[in-house]
């Protein structure tokens, strides 16, 4: 199939991009990577007036290494992500979810700002950022404003993105001391999206108590989110195998009545998954951790 006619537009400037998202009223879409947005047009589930191409705009490129984390550039690609000496360093989680994502083909094109301004439900980016507390930076014509991954990803392909807001960055704060993370995932055979995969970022003391825990969700529900329950029942605890057993069976707790369901797999296949997956992660950030 092919698409609806549309204009085609490409700025240089943030400023010029939110320009023209407030001139079509909402009938516009951002064209990053384009490997979810391309294909819905395709399908006619999605038919902008406009597509405004990001790719000439220099300032959302880059990775910059700061003294509290890193402040990575919305169209920064995946494959940079996974090959970046900065991002192995301060954030070897998100390097390897970056790996995992597709073909390289995809991974050449597709961009951090595109995966989690989508927030396609099986994506492997979004459930990272969550997991590393990052924060979403934006920018109009006049100004910018900071979201924290907690408050961004509201529902299905749904964030907390307004009309004439475009994603200029991602800051991913440094991880504290003794710190490991996992990311782990059931990906379908053809398109690599997770049927099921769990982020954990935990934090050990000198004592080997857990003192904090991240624990994200993708696949499993409507967005990617955080198995609460789960991170409440690690805190606090030597995280010895039957602690992350038991933690672990509490990681679909808040998707309840809300698993997807699909020809892949059933809502309750994917409540079984969630629980060996969060298992796995836990267990594998927990070694890194040391």
């Amino acid at each position: 199939m092919t698409s609806a006619p549309f204009e085609y537009q490409k700025p240089e400037s943030v400023a010029e991009a939110s320009r023209l998202l407030s001139r079509y009223g909402g009938n516009a879409k951002l064209l990053a990577g384009g490997h979810s947005l391309i294909p819905l047009m395709k399908l006619r589930l999605a038919s902008p007036d406009a597509l405004i191409d990001l790719s000439g705009v220099s300032e959302l490129k880059g990775i910059k290494s700061t003294g509290d984390g890193l402040s990575i550039g919305s169209m920064t690609t995946y494959h940079e992500l996974e090959s970046s000496a900065d991002v192995k360093k301060a954030a070897p989680l998100l390097a390897d979810a970056a790996s995992q994502v597709a073909d390289s083909q995809v991974r050449n094109f597709g961009t951090i700002g595109g995966a989690v301004s989508h927030s396609d439900p099986a994506a492997d980016v979004p459930p990272v950022v969550l997991a590393l507390d990052g924060v979403m930076v934006t920018g109009t014509q006049r100004s910018g404003r900071e979201i924290p991954a907690e408050r961004f990803f509201r529902d299905f392909l749904t964030t907390a993105l307004r009309p004439n807001e475009v994603l200029t960055r991602i800051s991913i704060p440094k991880l504290p001391a003794n710190t490991g993370t996992a990311y782990v995932k059931m990906a379908n055979k053809a398109s690599h999206y997770a049927l099921v995969g769990v982020a954990a970022v935990i934090t050990l003391g000198s004592n080997g108590v857990c003192e904090r825990a991240r624990v994200a969700i993708t696949g499993a529900g409507p967005y990617t989110s955080r198995a609460k329950r789960t991170e409440r029942i690690l805190v606090g605890k030597e995280l010895a195998p039957n602690v992350i057993r038991n933690a672990s069976k509490r990681a679909g707790a808040e998707l309840d009545g809300m698993f997807n369901e699909d020809v892949h797999a059933s809502a309750e296949y994917r409540e079984a998954m969630i629980q060996v997956y969060a298992e796995r992660a836990i267990t594998a950030a927990v070694a890194a951790a040391g």
